[in-house]
């Protein structure tokens, strides 16, 4: 028996700031092609530095590293790092990028529903001796990417949560430059960068 997403622990529960649902669906014919959907679907999901590619090139650029920042060249497992450059002005704090962690990735799958997910969260630069949050929202928050089928029905998702804006960073441009980006995000421009993404995982 699958356990229910919302018994996982991907979806942290909401508690202070900001939080956003991104979600795309596509139902399948048959369910071998379902199948054959989700299993393509949750590849797409693991292969974190193909994900500017099935996004568009107007999108973030993220690339999975290991605890020391170099890149990886593989399926994402937990533990591991992503680097993200998004468009525009970079933070001196992580070095240009934002840099998030994979703390979970979960699986579960019976006969007729499945589901793969990964919940990340703000970290600081893996190579700094610092201990400031590298990217333009707080440690508190998460975003959990989900990959599920129930039936013929396939639908990939973007659950964000606890989102606020990191202007506790040293550099006053720093602050300045994560308060503009997370206001941005906020108001609409995360639900772009992760409409473009899910249905990139669902093509």
């Amino acid at each position: 028996m699958v356990i229910p997403l919302s018994a996982s622990g991907l979806i942290p529960a909401q508690q202070t700031g900001a939080q956003s649902n991104t979600s795309f669906v596509r139902n399948a014919d048959t369910i071998r092609e379902a199948e054959q959907l989700y299993e393509n679907a949750r590849r797409r999901l693991l292969d974190v530095n193909n994900w500017q590619e099935i996004s568009g090139e107007y999108t973030a650029a993220f690339t999975l590293t290991d605890s020391n920042g170099r890149a990886l060249r593989r399926s994402a497992l937990e533990g591991d790092n992503i680097r993200i450059n998004i468009p525009g002005p970079g933070a001196q704090t992580g070095q240009g990028y934002d840099w998030v962690q994979i703390e979970k990735i979960a699986m579960q799958a019976d006969s007729n529903a499945a589901y793969t997910g990964m919940r990340v969260r703000p970290l600081p630069l893996p190579t700094g001796a610092g201990r400031q949050v590298a990217h333009f929202f707080r440690q508190y928050a998460t975003s959990s990417f989900v990959v599920e089928k129930n039936g013929n029905t396939v639908r990939a998702s973007v659950y964000g949560r606890n989102e606020l804006p990191n202007t506790g960073v040293k550099r006053l441009l720093d602050k300045i430059r994560n308060l503009f980006i997370s206001a941005g995000a906020v108001m609409g421009l995360s639900k772009v960068q992760w409409g473009s993404l899910v249905r990139g995982i669902l093509q």
